[in-house]
């Protein structure tokens, strides 16, 4: 994954608005310093979880299968959660089961399914990463109050319902 630790000055920012003129300096700035820091939070997630043997991949399936009540779920559902394609699931699984995490349950009404279950053995591996990370998380976060969070989550909100302007299959 590429980082952009040198970000631009304004200046630079201004010359390239000069030559063209759709760049929104503002826009720019605020767009480059969230993806070096969404990049960066993601570089330091993989660190922490690779502390516990976990990749992100992996780490999220755990944590998905704890939010059920049941701690079941079926791979295509994982799959839709996760944004991958069943594939990658499949990968995901099979690593899993081999570590025992996860465990895979025929349905006796359809053949064809499975269900795949939390094992003890992977609660146990959220329960030693999870203090690590909320701890973590806490400390990242400390800087900011309760509302600056609040107002942090709205405007990412803002961002996130932006994001078909890069729906290449839109016109613009």
């Amino acid at each position: 994954m590429l980082q952009l630790r040198d970000l631009p000055t304004q200046e630079v920012l201004q010359r390239f608005a000069q030559r063209y003129p759709a760049a929104d300096v503002t826009a720019i700035a605020s767009f480059l310093m969230l993806l070096r820091v969404a990049t960066d939070l993601s570089v330091a997630l993989d660190a922490c979880l690779s502390k516990h043997d976990l990749l992100q991949g992996r780490w999220w399936v755990l944590i998905l299968l704890m939010r059920e009540t049941d701690l079941t779920s079926t791979p295509s559902v994982l799959a839709e959660k996760l944004g991958v394609t069943r594939a990658t699931m499949t990968g995901l699984l099979d690593g899993l089961e081999q570590g025992g995490l996860v465990q895979r349950i025929s349905v006796p009404e359809d053949r064809r399914s499975v269900k795949i279950k939390l094992t003890a053995a992977g609660q146990a591996k959220l329960d030693a990463v999870m203090p690590d990370y909320y701890t973590r998380l806490r400390l990242c976060m400390q800087g900011l109050s309760e509302q600056q969070r609040n107002d942090l989550q709205a405007i990412l909100g803002v961002i996130d319902h932006g994001m078909s302007a890069w729906d290449f299959n839109q016109s613009i």
